[in-house]
């Protein structure tokens, strides 16, 4: 539920002010999380760290 109205007070502050550059961001973000939490436990671990 949290989630959920995190999600929704973003977009109204985007929407609102204008400042719909910073979805893209937002997306990148999201995708690094998860692709660090996702290969923590498997075998690609060590070369995606390497990236960072």
């Amino acid at each position: 539920m949290a989630q959920a109205s995190l999600v929704r007070e973003l977009w109204a502050f985007m929407r609102e002010r204008k400042k719909f550059w910073l979805a893209p961001i937002l997306v990148v973000l999201l995708m690094v999380g998860a692709l660090l939490v996702f290969a923590q436990g498997s075998a690609l671990a060590p070369f995606i760290y390497t990236i960072f």
